[in-house]
C-alpha cells in the first residue's frame, strides 16, 4: 500500500527533522473479508494529485520513528467519502508526527458508496477496528495502548469525530482476539471537519455520501458526531478557517458546544483565513499555525508527544 516515491519522500522528511525510519509497512485490517461484504474489485485507484479510490482492502501504512515516545496517532484524510486525500493531507501528517516520535498509522477506510453491503457503516468499521489493531500491537511498535490517538481531516474528521465519539458502539460483530480491545483512542484533533450532517449545514459530499440526498432527521442525527458526544469522549483539539467554504465554521462551533455540555475538554482554534483543505498548512498563511498549537496540545492530553 505504500508506493517507492511515498517511502523516500516520508523517509527524507524524518532524516531532516533528525528522525530516521526504523519500519515503513502495511498492515491489512481484516484476516478475511471486510464485515458486510461486497466493494470493489482490483486495485487502489489514485488521481493526479495521488488522491486514492477503489479501496477493495482498507489498511493502515505505517510510519515508525527510530526512537519512538510510546504515542500513536490513527490518521485519516478527507475527500468527502468519495476518495482518501493520501499525498494531500494523511501522508505529510504522518510524516510530521513520525519526525517527532509518534508512530502514525495511516488508513486507508472503505468508501461507502463503492458498493460494500454495510455502506456507511463500512468506513466507521475500519476506524474501529483499526484502533483495535493497533492497541493489539502496541508492543510491536514501541506504543503505550493508552496513548493511541486520532487525527482526521474533513471527512476523515467526521469519520474519526465518530470513532471518538461512539467507541463503545458495536459496528460489526468481533472476529479475533483484537477485537476484544477497546475502540477508545486517548485524543481527537479533527482538522476542518465536517461535524453535523443536519440542516442547515448539510450541504456537504459527506452527507450525500453516507444518508443520501434526502436523508430522515433520524439519519441526518444518526450519523452527526455532536449526536454521539457524551462525558467518556477523549480531549478533542479542532481547527478550521473562518472562510472555509465546504465546512461551514458553525461545524467547529457546534462541536466545541456538544462537548461543553458532556463536559469533555476542548480546545478549538479559528483561522482568519484558510479556506479548505490546507493540511499541514501552507507557508505564510494563518494555516501554518495550527501544527504548532497541535503539538503543544498532545503534551496537556493523555497522548502526549
Amino acid at each position: 500500500m505504500i508506493d517507492r516515491r511515498s517511502l523516500v519522500l516520508g523517509t527524507a522528511a524524518l532524516l531532516a527533522a533528525g528522525q530516521t525510519v526504523a519500519d515503513t509497512a502495511s498492515l491489512r485490517l481484516w484476516p478475511g473479508d471486510p464485515p458486510g461484504g461486497g466493494g470493489p474489485d482490483g486495485s487502489p485507484e489514485v488521481d493526479g494529485k495521488g488522491a486514492v479510490s477503489n479501496i477493495a482492502v482498507p489498511g493502515l501504512e505505517v510510519f515508525a520513528p527510530s526512537r519512538p515516545t510510546g504515542t500513536a496517532m490513527l490518521v485519516a484524510a478527507g475527500g468527502g467519502y468519495k476518495r482518501i486525500e493520501m499525498e494531500k493531507e494523511a501522508r505529510p501528517a504522518a510524516r510530521w508526527l513520525a519526525a517527532r516520535g509518534i508512530t502514525a498509522f495511516v488508513l486507508s477506510y472503505r468508501l461507502p458508496r463503492e458498493d460494500w453491503a454495510d455502506g456507511p457503516l463500512a468506513p466507521l468499521q475500519d476506524a474501529q477496528r483499526a484502533l483495535r489493531l493497533i492497541r493489539s500491537r502496541a508492543g510491536a511498535y514501541g506504543v503505550d495502548p493508552d496513548r493511541i490517538g486520532v487525527l482526521g481531516f474533513s471527512a476523515g474528521g467526521h469519520l474519526v469525530g465518530l470513532a471518538a465519539t461512539r467507541s463503545a458502539f458495536a459496528s460489526y460483530r468481533p472476529i479475533d482476539a483484537a477485537d476484544n480491545l477497546p475502540a477508545r483512542p486517548s485524543a481527537a484533533a479533527l482538522i476542518y471537519p465536517i461535524i453535523t450532517l443536519e440542516p442547515p449545514y448539510d450541504h456537504t459530499s459527506t452527507r450525500a455520501q453516507l444518508v443520501g440526498r434526502h436523508p430522515t432527521p433520524s439519519e441526518s442525527a444518526e450519523w452527526s458526531v455532536e449526536t454521539h458526544v457524551r462525558s467518556r469522549c477523549p480531549p478533542v483539539f479542532l481547527t478550521q478557517a473562518a472562510d472555509d467554504p465546504i465546512s461551514d465554521i458553525a461545524n467547529s462551533r457546534i462541536m466545541v458546544q456538544a462537548c461543553e455540555r458532556a463536559g469533555v475538554r476542548v480546545e478549538a482554534h479559528t483561522l482568519a483565513s484558510g479556506g479548505h483543505g490546507f493540511g499541514m498548512g501552507r507557508p505564510g498563511t494563518p494555516s501554518a499555525q495550527w501544527p504548532g498549537r497541535y503539538e503543544a496540545w498532545l503534551r496537556t492530553v493523555s497522548a502526549p508527544a
